[in-house]
């Protein structure tokens, strides 16, 4: 498994501002979307591409574009939602799964209550869209789902990790038969009694839709 933090005046800048209590939900939203832009860019960088002729204005040349089958986009229900313009924006050709899953509060297990991704993703890159990696139980059991069909090369994009839930990747996916990337803003300090990553930015779902109950 490999963790990628990555470390950019711009993606520092957005991460601050997202951060601060004070941020109201539409600059949330829009700073997300423009910080998962950012780190896109980042984890794009082994998408697979082919050659392909094409005809400038001014003479025939040999570009690259995205290989068959495309990579698919997998947010995870709800905050991962708020991620998901940011990405499209670099991939707009790339296809769209859902997955929803709830962590219970209590015992911090993730269960599974929507799924809309195809059943064979054999060859198909995959990146997950997630924007907080605490205890990493909901992303180790989104990439399980993912490797269970056919993937082998997952990539997951979060605003901020915790240094307990990379261990729990860590321990999950070292040494199997598939290539597993984070990309992530800021590793921060630790988790907090009840499972929040500190100093992190609160919670995610609520900071970009609000608390409706």
């Amino acid at each position: 498994m490999r963790t990628l933090v990555i470390d950019h005046p711009l993606v520092a800048h957005k991460l601050t501002r997202l951060r601060r209590a004070e941020t109201s939900s539409a600059t949330f939203r829009l700073l997300a979307e423009e910080l998962v832009t950012l780190l896109a860019y980042e984890a794009t960088d082994s998408l697979r591409v082919q050659p392909v002729e094409i005809t400038t204005p001014v003479s025939p040349t040999t570009g690259r574009e995205m290989a068959e089958p495309l990579p698919i986009v997998v947010p995870i229900l709800r905050a991962g939602l708020g991620m998901l313009n940011g990405m499209m924006k670099l991939m707009p050709t790339a296809e769209v799964g859902f997955l929803g899953m709830v962590r219970d509060e209590t015992s911090l297990t993730a269960t599974t209550y929507a799924d809309r991704i195809p059943h064979d993703i054999h060859d198909r890159q995959v990146f997950v869209l997630d924007p907080m990696l605490a205890t990493g139980g909901t992303l180790v059991a989104a990439i399980e789902l993912l490797l269970e069909r056919g993937a082998r090369d997952v990539t997951a994009i979060c605003l901020l990790a915790a240094p307990e839930g990379l261990a729990r990747l860590e321990e999950a996916f070292a040494g199997r038969d598939a290539d597993v990337t984070v990309v992530t803003a800021a590793l921060d300090e630790r988790l907090n009694e009840k499972g929040y990553i500190v100093p992190g930015l609160g919670d995610a779902g609520d900071r970009l839709y609000g608390s409706a109950e």
